[in-house]
């Protein structure tokens, strides 16, 4: 058993602190994803009703395998490092909005 359990009043740890943050952390997670599988399927797409555009030459590669073998991954760590730092700043707020409900209760 903890040495200082939580008070009932504590809001950080009610159900109503937790729900608030656990939503605003799924909508950006879909964000996040439909981003992703934006380019996992849109360019199997573009390579399908635009193949001449896709074929064009850049920097050395066609435009397909520019975006998939070059792009590709800082595209993907550049949404992954978005998510972080919007969960990040997510739990933040959250921790302030919970001390300003601390005060307002006790």
């Amino acid at each position: 058993m903890p040495e200082n359990p939580p008070k009932e009043t504590d809001f950080i740890h009610s159900e109503e602190f937790l729900h608030g943050l656990m939503k605003r952390q799924l909508k950006l997670s879909v964000t996040c994803a439909t981003a992703f599988v934006i380019l996992l399927f849109g360019l199997p797409l573009l390579n399908y009703l635009a193949p001449v555009f896709m074929a064009r030459r850049v920097g050395g590669f066609t435009l397909t395998w520019l975006i998939l073998g070059v792009l590709f991954f800082p595209y993907v760590w550049v949404i992954a490092r978005i998510f972080i730092t919007r969960s990040m700043a997510l739990e933040d707020a959250e921790v302030v909005n919970a001390a300003e409900g601390n005060k307002r209760k006790n």
